[in-house]
């Protein structure tokens, strides 16, 4: 079965469809990482205080405490499970847009890595491995730059028509 450039031929409703969901998910991802910025300010001593606390330092503004045990399975349990839904349905609407295959494979296959890193990165931070903190950002900022690029490509070639719809 051939699913490149079929987006370019599907029915207005579908389109409109997949359009509305790319922009609602975008909201969704976006104040998440809005979230993040919050709380780590985007930097890795913010990463750091966010989960293992910053009690030791007296000039903190805001005082934070190491996350306990359950508080970071459960944040890398509901993180892990919905960003793969989120990144599955992306990576399926990707098979379908008209892109070179090798980059088009990297954009579905990528932020599956990314959240691994990222959130297998956090378990390890918090149990002491701190050079994970970098791992953490970097992979972080691949995920954005990945779901970005996804979602700007989708959005782009909806607006597109080639041919018959199905």
């Amino acid at each position: 079965m051939k699913l490149d450039s079929l987006i370019f031929i599907l029915p207005k409703e579908l389109k409109l469809l997949i359009a509305v969901f790319c922009i609602t998910l975008s909201i969704g991802f976006f104040s998440g990482i809005t979230f993040v910025n919050r709380t780590t300010g985007n930097t890795v001593t913010g990463i750091e205080e966010n989960y293992l606390g910053n009690e030791e330092n007296d000039d903190a503004n805001v005082m934070k405490f190491k996350k306990s045990e359950k508080e970071i399975l459960s944040i890398i349990h509901s993180h892990v499970l919905s960003m793969s839904v989120i990144f599955f349905l992306l990576g399926l609407l990707l098979s379908i847009t008209a892109l070179p295959k090798k980059f088009k494979l990297l954009l579905m296959i990528e932020p599956f890595l990314s959240i691994l890193l990222t959130f297998g990165g956090i378990y390890f931070l918090w149990k002491g491995l701190f050079l994970m903190k970098y791992v953490i950002l970097f992979s972080g900022i691949f995920m954005t730059l990945s779901f970005s690029t996804a979602i700007i490509i989708i959005l782009f070639q909806l607006s597109i028509s080639k041919g018959k719809t199905v």
